[in-house]
């Protein structure tokens, strides 16, 4: 070998010969075997290697901060791993067609987790974080699995410098609330990111003081950022934020104005709801409809935008923003003690055009004010035809009227629309339902999905019901699914293959519910 190294002289006619290739050697020398050449360069790496001063060590970072939360049991852990890597359970023998999706599975053990106060394995936060930058759904609730020892890793590490965002002056932790002088130097001079977290931690404590603290710089701030400060008081929204909002109202912002006058109009006790109670019933009652005639000043101060939408009329537009705004008691005592189902049952004399306009506003009322009274007048019987509907026909807008009924009486409307209008209308409806689908809410999806494969539809029709039944519904109904499933039998009609691939699709489902069933039992304290 010494003959070998010799022959290549120094590192640089080494390195020239690896490029030009044994046989090509500049100068004439003569030509060595690429064995040679190996051997050559194993010599000089440790002559270059053992040449090397030491540098001088970087210091080592702090400890990781200790996690006082308990792991989860040892199967838990597995299983994380597993949803984590993307794996099926199940060997390779079956369909692709009929295996879990192991994705949309993840965020149900987190959040299930979560609920039982676990920290994440030591091992997989670094997959957690990688989780959690791939998919911005899953970061609340992974960042909260991996806690501290998530955030001290993502200091070390530039691609998960996601998870400091939201932490203050990149320690990726917010100030104690009651720390009125750390709260004040964040609020100053923290990224916009960080004071939005602190302004939310600050409401969830004390409402009040998180109006307070955003009067302080409230007039300095840029128009974009007001608006979405001014949005965060959604939560806790309360008559103590009334002072705040109305002076809001002269913000020199468009939407800034609009955004205070729809959070004063959620207050019926409001200034402004009482404003806009008086200009509504001036339109509105027994007699008929007489939309506002103009949108004069104090209309504009209150909130209302003066320019339709193309398409819309200006008279009908002011009149739903009025009477989307008033308090919805105001009618009762306008309609001579009627209530809200009569109230909606009334003929409008003027024709169909203000009957849609009116009852359309009083839908955004109900959802704006939570009324659940209101909702269900609105919302009418779930057996009735969705064109016959006392309120709205929408689908959206019904879904956002159910969010204001109790979640029991929620599932049940949403079971009995089901069973006489079948699923092909219920999508937007179930996303609004409590997780998990039981009882009768369960028993509907069920059996409207096998309705629908006797009638020889393809599951694909189905497709956004199968996933959310997926994520959804009450694993106790895997075994009448499975009863489902062995019911399937090929048909000799037109339908060709649609037998086979609802086989599929409900064993997939089966197997989907069983796979969280057995999730959740696995994360069960023992």
């Amino acid at each position: 070998m010494g003959k070998d190294v010799e022959q290549y002289g120094d590192w640089e006619e080494l390195v020239g010969a690896a490029l030009l290739g044994t046989d090509r050697r500049r100068g004439g020398g003569p030509a060595g075997s690429p064995e040679a050449l190996l051997d050559a360069a194993a010599v000089h790496t440790v002559r270059r290697r053992a040449g090397l001063r030491p540098a001088q060590a970087r210091p080592l970072p702090a400890p990781a901060p200790r996690d006082p939360r308990p792991a989860p049991p040892a199967a838990a852990r597995q299983r994380l791993a597993q949803l984590l890597a993307g794996r099926t359970g199940a060997g390779g023998g079956g369909r692709r067609g009929a295996a879990p999706d192991l994705t949309e599975l993840l965020p149900q053990w987190l959040a299930a987790a979560g609920r039982h106060g676990y920290r994440s394995p030591a091992a997989l936060v670094p997959a957690l974080l990688d989780a959690a930058r791939a998919r911005t759904d899953l970061r609340p609730q992974a960042l909260a699995l991996a806690g501290p020892r998530g955030l001290w890793l993502a200091r070390l590490n530039p691609d998960w410098r996601f998870a400091l965002r939201g932490g203050a002056g990149g320690s990726g932790e917010l100030p104690d609330v009651t720390d009125r002088a750390g709260v004040e130097r964040l609020w100053q001079e923290g990224l916009f990111a960080e004071r939005v977290a602190l302004l939310g931690a600050v409401r969830a404590h004390e409402a009040a003081a998180a109006v307070r603290l955003l009067a302080t710089t409230w007039a300095t701030e840029r128009a974009e950022d007001r608006l979405m400060f001014l949005d965060s008081l959604r939560v806790g929204l309360s008559e103590g934020d009334e002072p705040f909002l109305e002076a809001a109202l002269g913000d020199r912002s468009r939407n800034v104005r609009a955004t205070a006058a729809e959070l004063l109009s959620a207050l019926p006790g409001s200034a402004l709801a009482t404003r806009m109670a008086e200009r509504a019933v001036a339109c509105v009652g027994p007699e008929g409809v007489n939309p506002p005639a103009e949108c004069d000043a104090g209309m504009l101060r209150d909130g209302v935008v003066r320019n339709p939408p193309a398409g819309r009329g200006e008279r009908a537009w002011w009149l739903g923003q009025l009477v989307e705004s008033a308090p919805l008691s105001c009618w009762r005592e306008r309609f001579g003690g009627l209530g809200p189902a009569e109230i909606v049952a009334l003929p409008v004399a003027e024709g169909d055009s203000w009957r849609e306009e009116l009852h359309a506003a009083w839908c955004r009322a109900a959802v704006r004010q939570r009324d659940a009274g209101w909702s269900r007048a609105l919302l009418g019987a779930a057996s009735s035809p969705p064109a016959a509907g006392p309120g709205t026909a929408s689908l959206a807008e019904r879904a956002k009227l159910l969010e204001t009924l109790p979640d029991g009486e929620r599932a049940e409307w949403v079971a009995q629309f089901i069973r006489a209008h079948g699923l092909s209308e219920a999508f937007q409806l179930l996303g609004v339902c409590v997780v998990p689908w039981a009882g009768a809410l369960g028993r509907a999806v069920v059996d409207a999905l096998d309705s629908a494969r006797e009638a020889g539809s393809y599951p694909w029709s189905f497709s956004g019901v199968m996933g959310l039944a997926e994520r959804c519904l009450d694993p106790a109904e895997a075994g009448r699914l499975e009863a489902a499933a062995a019911g399937v039998e090929e048909p000799g009609d037109s339908a060709g293959g649609a037998a086979a691939y609802w086989a599929e699709a409900f064993q997939r489902l089966v197997a989907t519910l069983r796979l969280r069933e057995a999730m959740l039992t696995e994360l069960t304290p023992t």
